[in-house]
């Protein structure tokens, strides 16, 4: 009796690992280092609620190909040896299902997390933010700051205000402030601004804010007695309706104050009440729930009781269609990679594959029920950014409002300052870039 029950649970284990591995063999899975807590919670929520409920409608429509997607998330609570503790945990995929990237949507654990991932083969993803310099896919293979380097968002920012004084050539003898996050990510921009400056002639004045930003009165002062003609707001979270407040308080308009792509939330601006009307920043992607893509996920995820916001009211703000994009274009990434190595579970280096390949365009973006929702952008091997354009948008005391077509960064300008970089980073790390001229 005791064999034969030894026997007949054998046989079930064998039975139950067998299911299991057949259900892990038709799985692509995504590690989440995500944060729903701390003074960074809206952004963090919002983007990886879109991102998940993203994931989520894509599953309810058969997958990619059949393959189903799986996460898991560790809360980072946006700090960096968080980050990296969750990085190591979660890189090794789940119940056999591989790895297809990582998001961790913070520099900080993204320079934390670059060597890493390029040792493990595993796609760092960085959507509108990351390191510059990893646009060069040649020198970074596994980096991809998706849409918009740093470099681009200040690049084009700095157009447009030479668009409003009507030409860059009348940029000359203007003021310009940047009020920064004190960070790697906020501090990441301060060079090539001083470079545009010196090429347009405009002053420029660096001001910091220490993390997390409460405390800003010293900083409007400085800009009270500077006067300048705009200031732009590089912050993230709590730092930017404190920013707008202060202005408010010191008279400085808000219509004269342009926030950057972290700056550019409802999370953002309507904490500050009246204090942001006028408010300009922004943005690679509008708000809004008239994209079909958006549509498709309330009645399949979100009307079902799926949805993955703890507030409905947030579907379809800036945070939340901001992680649907990147839910977009991580899983165009597999789709594309599928077409080459098979409708299957890929690997980390085969999904770095396809998004070198990543190309939407207007046909494909509407066939994704995205187009406006997502620019079209064409990646490389040698550009791993594909996009560099934005538009500006303005908060009406209640909702944004675009005011602008897209606005291209100077990319031929940046390039040179972006191979350097790379380069000097290749040298000190004893890295052979890659020919990117043999890519196929």
């Amino acid at each position: 009796m005791l064999k034969r029950s030894l026997l007949s649970g054998l046989a079930l284990a064998i039975s139950l690992s067998a299911a299991f591995t057949a259900q892990a063999d038709n799985e692509q899975y995504f590690p989440l280092q995500s944060y729903r807590v701390g003074p960074y919670a809206a952004g963090g929520s919002g983007f990886f609620g879109g991102f998940i409920d993203y994931l989520k409608y894509v599953n309810a429509n058969g997958g990619v190909n059949g393959v189903k997607l799986t996460w898991s998330e560790c809360e980072t609570e946006y700090v960096v040896e968080k980050g990296v503790e969750c990085y190591e945990r979660l890189k090794k995929g789940h119940n056999g299902a591989p790895a297809a990237a990582t998001n961790p949507l913070s520099v900080g654990i993204a320079y934390a997390t670059l060597e890493r991932s390029t040792a493990d083969k595993l796609p760092l993803i960085t959507i509108n933010h990351g390191r510059t310099d990893s646009t060069d896919g040649s020198v970074f293979p596994y980096a991809f700051p998706l849409q918009l380097n740093p470099y681009s968002e200040v690049s084009a920012i700095i157009n447009y205000i030479g668009q409003q004084a009507g030409g860059l050539d009348q940029l000359k003898g203007k003021k310009i402030v940047t009020l920064y996050h004190g960070s790697p990510y906020g501090k990441e921009t301060n060079e090539v601004l001083q470079t545009l400056a010196d090429k347009y002639g405009f002053k420029l004045t660096l001001l910091e804010v220490a993390h997390p930003g409460n405390e800003q009165q010293s900083q409007w002062l400085n800009i009270r007695r500077e006067k300048p003609d705009w200031v732009i707001l590089r912050g993230w979270g709590v730092m930017n309706p404190v920013a707008l407040k202060t202005a408010q308080k010191v008279g400085f308009p808000a219509d004269h104050i342009i926030g950057n792509i972290w700056s550019n939330s409802e999370d953002d601006a309507a904490p500050a009440g009246a204090a942001a009307k006028g408010y300009i920043a922004i943005t690679t992607h509008p708000s809004g729930t008239g994209f079909p893509v958006l549509q498709g996920i309330q009645q399949q995820v979100v009307a079902k009781g799926n949805g993955d916001l703890a507030d409905p009211k947030r579907f379809g703000t800036v945070y939340y269609n901001l992680g649907v994009v990147n839910g977009i274009l991580n899983v165009e990434a597999v789709r594309i990679a599928q077409e080459k190595f098979g409708k299957q579970p890929l690997t980390g280096e085969q999904v770095r594959w396809g998004f070198e390949h990543l190309k939407l365009d207007d046909a494909r973006l509407k066939a994704l029920g995205a187009l406006g929702l997502v620019q079209p952008l064409q990646l490389s091997c040698s550009d791993h950014e594909g996009g560099g354009a934005v538009r500006f948008q303005q908060w009406d005391g209640s909702q944004w409002k675009l005011i602008s077509d897209w606005v291209q960064a100077d990319r031929a300008l940046l390039r040179p300052i972006i191979e350097a970089s790379s380069h000097q980073y290749a040298k000190e790390k004893g890295i052979t870039p890659r020919d990117c001229s043999q890519d196929s």
